[in-house]
């Protein structure tokens, strides 16, 4: 008998050999792509279990891939694992961490916080607040978020921090706002204690209502976004959702269209747009809705560009601040300054009339000092007059009402008059015209004479009386620009940007001057009447010039 196998017993080998091969070939496949945890391989009379300890190499790669520090400790609070993140935190390298006592990088002050988180890690879920020392002995700011796990078959401790600083940034900015809130209050505060001298009786109402601002200013909600540089807005906060209702994908899908008063739908867009085109600071103050009660609030919207060092926008980030109840004070306020100007008026009045009686009083001469006290009365009132009509005007624009009659105005005339009186009012100052045009604009004679003499009386004010402050006016673009230049203290940029507003002052301890700081808001409302605009051009301790422009 032949011992060589035969052709078909050679085949048959042959055929279980390849179907051993691809048996072989899947498991391999199985292992290397993760389909198999574990291996049973029988030995000598019994089956043994093989654990794959690279199963977990996809899960090894995402902890080590995480934004969050991933740690691991056993009951000695000794680190037994720690990704790369949680060293980059500290800025040490993983073999100094790696090993050590989490303790070691726990501040005295916290020690007492950490061991409870511990204590209560091991018998639930366990989070809270902790700084730990970095590498410069810095504290930073971190969230843990404890789990007990079994590793190996021992109980150990899986913590994930959290780093809070970019938080705590936001947080101090938030404080940032409310403490310009605050500010302002205490301005508005200012006022209303200078009006009380005026008329004591009628400033109750207001005063009662300082707690209840102060309390609105220290706890105001805030809405945060973030948008990309070309004007997509990609993040908001809980508190967008909370008061809008909307989910993320309605936001990114309408952006603020479903939230937005209708009517504040094309200034939000014509704002933005302009901010985005120009990188400008966006401020805006409009209506959303609120989700719970269906009611629109007013909010200011402000947002800044952030650049990186070429000036290049990385970002934008932008806030949605409440001021619903801001904006009813404010009503309130004006209110009360349209009724109490009213109701000064005919008192005030009265009072010029009995002083020019007896100014002109020709029986008997009066004493000296008499026509002296006479004088100085009469001045006191004048001054009270302007006052009132610059709080009717102040009113009249709130309310929308500062109307009047148009006509054609020969600038000519209007700085030759202006010139004229401020020349006598201030027989000290030096005052010099410059226009030498033949400009005629629509408008009303009187209300543009308050204007360019409120820009001579400021000129004059805030100038020594060596300084020429000078008069012109020229074509530009179908447009003629007024201007009063004067060699006085001038701006800064922070004051330039608030020049127009109501209320507000520039305060100079070498010229004390009274007023409320309402002239040049009532001239910038007069002119915008117009269908003017105002501009000032400024250098602090270098002089001013304040300009309005007329169309043709």
């Amino acid at each position: 008998m032949s011992v060589f196998p035969t052709y078909n017993e050679l085949l048959h080998q042959n055929q279980e050999l390849r179907l051993q091969l691809e048996e072989a070939n899947d498991a391999i496949e199985a292992i290397r792509t993760g389909q198999v945890d574990a291996l049973i391989v029988k030995t000598e009379g019994e089956h043994e279990l093989y654990t794959l300890r690279s199963a977990d190499q996809t899960y090894r790669v995402f902890i080590e891939q995480m934004a969050e520090g991933a740690v691991t400790i056993d009951h000695q609070e000794t680190i037994l694992y720690s990704n790369s993140r949680f060293a980059a935190m500290l800025g040490l390298p993983l073999e100094k961490v790696i090993g050590v006592s989490f303790k070691t990088f726990v501040p005295e002050v916290f020690r007492e916080v950490f061991l409870k988180l511990i204590d209560a890690g091991w018998e639930t879920e366990s989070k809270g607040e902790i700084s730990l020392n970095n590498h410069q002995n810095q504290l930073v700011p971190f969230l843990m978020s404890i789990n007990s796990l079994i590793l190996n078959g021992q109980a150990t401790l899986s913590i994930i921090l959290t780093d809070l600083t970019s938080q705590k940034i936001i947080e101090q900015q938030l404080k940032f706002k409310n403490d310009q809130l605050e500010e302002a209050r205490q301005s508005a505060e200012n006022l209303n204690e200078e009006l009380e001298d005026l008329v004591k009786e009628r400033t109750r109402d207001l005063l009662l209502s300082r707690e209840h601002f102060k309390f609105l200013a220290d706890n105001i909600p805030v809405m945060v976004w973030t948008a990309t540089p070309d004007g997509f807005m990609d993040y908001y906060n809980q508190r967008w959702y909370d008061y809008t209702g909307l989910n993320f994908e309605q936001t990114i899908e309408l952006d603020w269209q479903p939230a937005l008063h209708p009517d504040d739908l094309e200034n939000k867009r014509l704002a933005w747009e302009k901010s985005v085109q120009t990188g400008e600071d966006f401020e805006l103050q409009c209506r959303f809705k609120n989700a719970e009660d269906g009611q629109y609030r007013w909010h200011l919207g402000y947002a800044v560009a952030y650049k990186d060092e070429t000036g290049r926008i990385v970002k934008w980030f932008g806030t949605n601040t409440d001021i619903e109840e801001q904006k009813q004070e404010m009503e309130k306020r004006d209110e009360f300054i349209g009724v109490a100007s009213h109701e000064l008026k005919t008192p005030l009045t009265s009072a010029k009339g009995y002083i020019q009686l007896i100014d002109a009083y020709q029986k008997e001469s009066l004493p000296a000092a008499v026509k002296t006290f006479v004088k100085k009365a009469s001045d006191s009132l004048n001054k009270l007059q302007i006052l009132v009509n610059d709080l009717l005007d102040v009113s009249k624009i709130q309310a929308g009402k500062l109307t009047f009659s148009i006509a054609s105005v020969n600038l000519d005339e209007l700085i030759f008059n202006c010139v004229e009186n401020a020349s006598h009012i201030f027989p000290s100052a030096i005052i010099v015209n410059r226009y030498s045009g033949n400009f005629v604009a629509n408008g009303n004679f009187e209300r543009l004479e308050q204007v360019l003499m409120n820009l001579i009386n400021n000129a004059v004010k805030y100038s020594d009386n060596d300084q020429p402050i000078a008069i012109n006016a020229v074509k530009i673009d179908g447009f003629v620009k007024i201007s009063v230049t004067d060699n006085g203290i001038g701006l800064t940029e922070a004051q330039m940007t608030r020049i127009f507003e109501r209320f507000y002052r520039v305060e100079d301890k070498k010229f004390l001057t009274s007023g409320l700081g309402m002239g040049l808001y009532i001239s910038s409302e007069i002119i915008k009447a117009h269908h003017g605009f105002m501009s000032v051009e400024s250098k602090f301790n270098q002089g001013s010039t304040f300009s309005f422009s007329l169309p043709l």
